[in-house]
């Protein structure tokens, strides 16, 4: 397979505001900061673990146009049970999520919408965990790229039977919220 090779040099200035920006706000990133480019589905690469392993690499936000306004995170009052907050947890607690609504008869969900997302041919999109939230937030929202508005964007992992983690993209804040609040849902897909 051939690789790309992605010239950073022309990405410099971006790096450099965006270590002033962390270095103003005294924040810590707990990611490596990459240039912005486009994914291959259209939308950001936010994220680079610097190698592939467990079949992926590069995490991707799904474009703007795809983005859902005022969805449940669904299961209201039931524990499912099973998710994770860590980098690279998404998919598996999207499916775990998925299968357990739709065997409650629960649709319209937003596990369930990024899992049903198909945009450019890519099939392989799911709801972010906490973490990987926390990572479009701070590489994506805080350089004033993709679209995100102020609000909160649902995470896939569970808090308990009541509520799970959001993303507050005003303030960059990760509480949880009850379950059957509609909120912002922005899909992801590794690579």
């Amino acid at each position: 397979m051939k690789r790309r090779r992605i010239n950073y040099s022309k990405y410099s200035s971006l790096f450099f505001a965006i270590a002033v920006l962390v270095f103003i706000a005294g924040c810590t990133v707990t990611s490596p900061v990459i240039p912005i480019i486009n994914g291959p589905a259209g939308g950001y690469i936010f994220y680079d673990k610097g190698g592939y392993s467990d079949g992926w690499r590069f995490l991707e936000a799904a474009p703007l146009s795809t983005e859902w306004t005022e969805i449940q995170w669904g299961s209201c009052g039931n524990l499912i049970g099973g998710t994770e907050t860590d980098i690279g947890a998404g998919q598996s607690n999207t499916t775990t999520i998925v299968i357990w609504l739709n065997s409650h008869s629960e649709t319209g969900r937003a596990a369930q919408l990024c899992n049903d997302l198909i945009v450019d041919g890519y099939n392989d999109w799911f709801l972010p965990s906490k973490d990987e939230l926390n990572l479009m937030y701070t590489n994506l929202k805080v350089a004033g790229v993709g679209g995100f508005t102020g609000g909160g964007y649902w995470s896939s992992s569970e808090y308990n039977a009541d509520n799970a983690w959001y993303q507050d993209f005003g303030y960059g804040s990760q509480p949880n919220y009850y379950k059957y609040i509609t909120i912002r849902v922005r899909a992801v897909r590794a690579f």
